[in-house]
């Protein structure tokens, strides 16, 4: 086991210069960039959905430069296949056996860019990969590396040519974030450094070890009994309230309280603090929870109202 060399003080330092390399690129939008910073310190998986044009790309490039990640990126299209994702086995002549050759999924950090392009079959190929961190091919299973993260990006259902993710490769993505258009100041200032040329590109902050050092403190921030009963309150009520057609899984309620610690973290705190699980929330259950209500205009933020049915000091 690799001992850790990185205190709490440096690690905060070190995430502080990251938020600001990247919203040097993605300028105006630093509460989804430190959303998607706790998700790969939670060690989770991030959807990232929106329409084209919003950054989706740019953000996961970026995170994978910052952070010093390995980066692949897979585009997916009606037509692609799960081997040209995980890898083929391929006959060598010579040596008169197969040779497995990897796929692109062998990354420390894959963009699955437009995800819901793809067909459901090459979809479920990701299952095995994003929660046992591993591919099985030909009766044999080979480990991903290590850290290992998906970044998905979807395009909103209505547009023309996507197949909606199935609960079970929704529930795979620890948090879901929407970009959204950059406000004026943030659109204008884009305009400026297009208009000037001026070349814009992220840093690597973080090293291998500073980056598995950071993931180890952010789960070692406490959580109060306190806090984990208001996160207990919290799936209980999604489950038994008549609100929901989907409840929150234990998956959900392991990763309410990973976000948190790591939204905590970020944020220069060493213990959790309801507001964190308010925070996180929106991103970590809003893609689990569907409403019982067919009323499309009755749907609404689902995870607001379970925020405002909840009470955290009780």
């Amino acid at each position: 086991m690799t001992q850790q060399i990185l205190d709490q003080a440096k690690a905060h330092k070190l995430f502080d210069d990251a938020i600001v390399q990247i919203c040097r690129i993605l300028i105006g939008k630093q509460q989804q960039v430190k959303l998607a910073l706790s998700c790969l310190l939670a060690n989770g998986h991030l959807l990232i959905e929106d329409l084209p044009g919003m950054g989706k790309t740019t953000l996961s490039h970026t995170l994978a430069k910052v952070l010093g990640l390995q980066y692949s990126r897979i585009q997916f299209t009606s037509d692609l296949l799960p081997a040209d994702m995980l890898g083929i086995n391929i006959f060598d002549n010579q040596a008169q056996n197969f040779q497995f050759h990897p796929g692109p999924i062998f990354s420390q950090l894959v963009l699955a860019d437009e995800i819901n392009r793809a067909s459901p079959k090459t979809q479920s190929a990701l299952l095995e990969a994003m929660e046992e961190r591993q591919v099985s091919l030909d009766g044999v299973t080979r480990p991903l590396p290590t850290p290992f993260f998906v970044i998905g990006t979807q395009n909103p259902m209505h547009q023309a040519g996507t197949y909606p993710l199935p609960e079970s490769q929704l529930d795979r993505f620890l948090m879901r974030i929407q970009l959204g258009y950059p406000d004026k100041e943030a659109e204008k200032t884009m305009l400026r450094q297009q208009e000037t040329q001026r070349s814009q590109e992220a840093h690597t902050v973080l090293s291998f070890q500073q980056f598995t050092d950071s993931q180890g403190l952010a789960q070692q921030v406490h959580a109060s009994d306190a806090l984990l009963d208001y996160i207990i309150r919290l799936v209980t009520f999604s489950r038994e309230s008549q609100q929901f057609a989907n409840p929150l899984s234990p998956r959900a309620t392991k990763a309410l309280l990973s976000a948190a610690k790591s939204w905590a973290f970020i944020n220069h705190r060493d213990y959790v603090i309801p507001e964190d699980v308010q925070m996180i929330l929106p991103a970590v259950a809003e893609h689990r929870l569907r409403s019982a209500s067919s009323d499309i205009n009755a749907q609404g933020s689902l995870s607001q109202a379970l925020l405002e049915s909840v009470d955290p000091l009780n």
